[in-house]
């Protein structure tokens, strides 16, 4: 019968329990004392891997979300950055230090998944999912980051030091030895005399595995280059430095006619793979026009000018000092939705997503308004706040949302009243099946509260990763522009006398019913995409 299932209709390994230490420390000794087991921070490759990747036994998680201070943070350390292995990508756009010292990650950063995703995937976890697609990869390898891996031997930390340029063997290979993690990445800080930018192409803005992307750090002496890095993705087994792009350039004024010469020599210096998302001419061709439109960039000292002015993170708000101990299926976990305590068993091996479904409602009715799209992060039907920031909670393991609060599109209405968002998508008709509607209105639910007064490319960025078959997505945006108005206007000054004070099951989520039937930090959006 097995034959004949479609691969995600597979069963694959389940989870039987997840360790929360609370130091860095206390998570390396657990996986020497438990080599079997796997480190999981965001959890947007690991959960995927495990579920697709075929049968197997059960598996004991390591969670490092419960680790606070420096892993989790940004720090300035003088001539360098100093991320640590459980920072985010959405703390990595947010970071103004980042986008000051080391714009091409922060512009890299910024294009991996959707802000749901950034809200969870982690830069290390980018590292060591190991894709050539991985677009913080090329950012870092650029920036001549270094990563500073950590493991548990003889009955304490050690550590070593591997730049980001040898930190990988093979294709989605690294030199990590079992058990060990990274504990820090040190970006070197850009100089005066520095200049750097990121590139990507995909085949949309959001949610998309890179065809081509690559980040150029120059260093310039008025015009003359005396700095030339480039690392490209997606064009190799790994990401890889292109010597000859920086043979073409140093010690020459950054020209057009020089500029044609480091485009031919990277061309020439690569040979692409043809796959389901292009060919290898087109990558070829694609190179060459991206490179030199980056190189264009950098002449003009116009690389920053494309960062969108506060870009929509949907929350990121400070986690609640998390539950720590061990968490199995029969451990009740316990959590706040929509204002409610909560308890309920089965988190260690449920998705979030499955766990408000199956498990957390009042007689295990479950919260239905959130919906199952996807089941891999792509689609934002599943949408919900964790602690405030918006996330898929279809790749969320249950687990981790012990001792937080849960915002579900139920408790969006407030003692029977609309939030402004739901009686904006009834006056846009911005509902058509129903079926996104419940993780549109918490995504930009989450953007009014960020931002009450967004921009449309803003609104366009903050919706990013919910997808629509339906509506086309303008009467969408239009209601949330109607949202901004009501909440900062009495509704009978924006709205039409026939449509103040209409309601509808909207806060339910619409019609719709939801159908049912890391080897490293896992955890780090796959490239660009790829939802890590």
């Amino acid at each position: 019968m097995s034959a004949h299932l479609h691969p995600v209709q597979r069963s694959g390994r389940s989870v039987e329990r997840v360790l929360r230490p609370a130091t860095l420390d206390d998570a390396l000794r657990l996986l020497a004392e438990h080599p079997e087991a796997l480190p999981i921070a965001g959890g947007t490759d690991l959960l995927l891997d495990l579920e697709r990747g075929g049968a197997g036994p059960a598996v004991t998680l390591v969670d490092l979300t419960a680790i606070h201070g420096p892993f989790s943070a940004i720090a300035d350390a003088g001539d360098h950055l100093v991320l640590g292995g459980g920072v985010t990508h959405n703390q990595v756009v947010a970071g103004e230090a980042i986008f000051e010292w080391a714009l091409p990650l922060a512009q890299a950063c910024a294009e991996i998944g959707s802000p749901q995703l950034r809200n969870r995937a982690t830069v290390a976890g980018n590292l060591v999912t190991a894709s050539p697609a991985n677009d913080s990869i090329s950012a870092l390898m650029a920036l001549g980051a270094t990563v500073e891996l950590r493991r548990w031997q003889d009955g304490s930390a050690a550590a070593r030091s591997v730049p980001v340029a040898d930190l990988f063997p093979g294709f989605r290979r690294t030199v990590l030895e079992p058990g060990e993690l990274i504990g820090a990445i040190l970006v070197p800080k850009l100089t005066g005399g520095q200049r750097g930018l990121w590139f990507k192409v995909g085949l949309r803005k959001a949610q998309a595995i890179s065809v081509v992307h690559g980040a150029i750090v120059l260093g310039l002496d008025g015009e003359t280059t005396t700095e030339a890095r480039l690392a490209l993705g997606s064009v190799a087994p790994t990401v890889v430095l292109i010597d000859p792009f920086a043979a073409a350039l140093l010690g020459r004024d950054l020209d057009a006619a020089v500029i044609t010469e480091a485009v031919e020599a990277t061309v020439a210096a690569v040979e692409p793979i043809t796959d389901g998302r292009a060919t290898a001419a087109y990558r070829r061709d694609v190179l060459a026009t991206v490179v030199r439109r980056a190189l264009t960039t950098l002449a003009a000292n116009a690389h920053s000018s494309g960062w969108l002015a506060d870009p929509p993170l949907l929350g990121m708000a400070s986690s609640p000092p998390p539950v720590l101990g061990e968490i199995d299926d029969d451990t009740e976990v316990a959590v706040m939705i929509n204002g409610q305590p909560v308890r309920a068993a089965h988190a260690a091996s449920s998705s979030l997503l499955d766990w408000l479904r199956d498990h957390a409602g009042p007689g295990a009715g479950g919260f239905d308004g959130v919906k199952e799209g996807c089941a891999e992060g792509e689609c934002g039907a599943c949408t919900v706040r964790l602690d405030g920031a918006a996330v898929m909670s279809c790749i969320v393991p249950a687990a981790q949302a012990d001792g937080a609060a849960i915002t579900t599109v139920e408790g969006l209405a407030v003692d029977g009243d609309l939030h402004a968002i739901q009686q904006a998508f009834i006056d846009e008709f911005a509902v058509q099946c129903g079926f996104c509607t419940p993780g549109f209105l918490v995504a930009a639910a989450a953007l009014l509260d960020e931002n009450p007064d967004p921009t449309d490319d803003q609104i366009r960025l903050a919706l990013s990763g919910n997808l629509c078959r339906c509506t086309g997505y303008y009467p969408i945006i239009e209601a949330v522009r109607l949202a901004a108005r009501l909440r900062q206007t009495p509704i009978s000054d924006v709205l039409p006398a026939n449509s103040a004070g209409q309601t509808s099951e909207i806060g339910e989520g619409g019609r719709g019913e939801g159908g049912r039937g890391e080897g490293g930090q896992r955890d780090g959006s796959g490239g660009g995409g790829g939802a890590a």
